[in-house]
């Protein structure tokens, strides 16, 4: 299989779900049905999963074996998708890359020196290579996106509300939401139709006038903006030229794309704000507790304790202003089209991006603008590959729309990949 050869470099995949092949054979011995079904999909380390290992990331919970199913993991069972196993993650699904000191890093299939993103890296990695056709993961400040990104598949950030979420005690958090990667956005779009909905459990409700997940037909006419940069953080040119490109030759085909300047210079300090608020409500209790956090989720614990109600305040009155700007932006077009990530995927030796061209970036952060500030509107965002640079790596894209549009978003995103096709990993070729 893929995953037996392939996954001893890659290391997308940490615990195997052992029983999957007597679970697939009580699926066989039902009719068929469920919109998943006999899929094999992959769950994110950092998600409970009934009977099988679930270690955060955590040496502290190397051995942990949960009781009960998340929500998420219930109703992909329901749907009739068969559960590989466990995908890497860094501790707690806190980093911008995918290592751990349990299971360490996970490769980029596209080049195994470099890595594959964060945090969902893993469950990136094992939908590119097909060891399974779906994963579920989460996304804070671009968690699901970026690994979308530098793998080369699709992966939704939906908008608060719309997933059943339950593994975190944050109930009342907008930051930080699940969602889920396909090799299209069609793939997507099922997964999707298969886990969102209403869940009581949380304040956070599904809109009662959501649309759903059936992809829509593109309506004629649409309008679509373009962004270069989000923030006064710009795209090393190779990311900058790949995605002209692609917008070049969505243009070809009698699509209006219009220029918008965006440059949210405030929107990252909110961000940092919000997420060190986060990181707290989620993980106070890991304060006194280093060997279980890490060393990276517990330095930037030290760091929140510093903000003040008054940075939070603060905080909170910029994303009033970068929704005031999105909105005006979506007044004069259907879309906003804008790079992934400003980087290609980088080296594993390297940990994270320190510098952008003649950058020098002042925190760890500071290299994922791009995602987390759309992370603060609360709008629903794809990345969505759209080329390779001319080494070879891929490069993403990201697509936001108008509130509760997720399926309008994948619908583009489905255009997308057709209008700008991206190849297989090489690796794959080894098979």
């Amino acid at each position: 299989t893929v995953y037996e050869k392939l996954n001893p470099e890659l290391n997308a995949i940490v615990t195997l779900n052992d029983r999957v092949l007597e679970e697939a054979h009580t699926l066989e011995a039902r009719p068929p049905t469920g919109l998943l079904y006999g899929l094999p999909v992959s769950i994110k380390d950092t998600t409970d999963t009934r009977g099988l290992r679930t270690t955060y990331g955590s040496p502290a919970y190397c051995d942990h074996v949960p009781e009960r199913d998340a929500e998420i993991v219930a109703r992909l069972k329901a749907a009739g998708a068969l559960i590989l196993g466990k995908t890497n993650t860094p501790a707690f699904a806190v980093g911008g890359e995918t290592t751990n000191v349990v299971f360490g890093s996970t490769r980029n299939p596209w080049d195994t020196t470099r890595s594959p993103g964060g945090s969902t890296g893993g469950g990136a990695v094992a939908v590119a290579t097909g060891m399974v056709a779906l994963a579920d993961g989460t996304d804070l400040g671009g968690s699901l996106r970026m690994p979308a990104s530098f793998c080369g598949i699709v992966g939704l950030r939906p908008s608060p509300g719309i997933m059943p979420e339950d593994s975190v005690n944050f109930l009342r958090d907008r930051l930080s939401v699940a969602g889920g990667l396909g090799r299209t956005a069609g793939d997507v779009g099922l997964f999707m139709r298969a886990v969102a909905g209403p869940y009581d459990a949380r304040p956070l409700q599904y809109p009662a006038n959501h649309p759903g997940f059936e992809t829509p037909e593109l309506k004629a006419n649409i309008r679509l903006g373009y962004c270069d940069h989000l923030t006064d953080l710009e795209p090393a040119p190779v990311v900058a030229a790949t995605c002209r490109s692609a917008i070049n030759s969505i243009k070809s085909r009698s699509i209006s794309v219009k220029s918008v300047n965006l440059c949210l210079v405030d929107a990252p300090r909110a961000f940092a704000v919000l997420r060190a608020h986060h990181l707290l409500a989620v993980h106070r209790n890991r304060l006194n507790q280093p060997e279980a956090a890490g060393e990276h989720l517990t330095q930037n614990l030290i760091e929140a304790v510093n903000y003040s109600a008054l940075n939070l305040a603060d905080a909170e009155l910029i994303v009033d202003e970068v929704w005031r700007a999105f909105r005006k932006v979506f007044q004069e077009v259907d879309y906003l089209l804008t790079p992934t990530t400003a980087v290609l995927p980088f080296r594993l030796s390297d940990g994270y991006p320190c510098r952008i061209e003649n950058t020098e970036l002042s925190t760890y952060y500071d290299w994922f603008a791009p995602t987390s500030v759309l992370s603060l509107t609360s709008l629903p965002v794809a990345s969505v590959p759209c080329g390779l640079s001319p080494e070879g790596l891929p490069v993403g894209m990201q697509i936001v729309g108008k509130p509760c549009q997720e399926a309008a978003v994948l619908a583009l995103a489905t255009r997308i990949q057709e209008w700008c096709p991206v190849s297989l990993p090489p690796i794959l070729q080894q098979l």
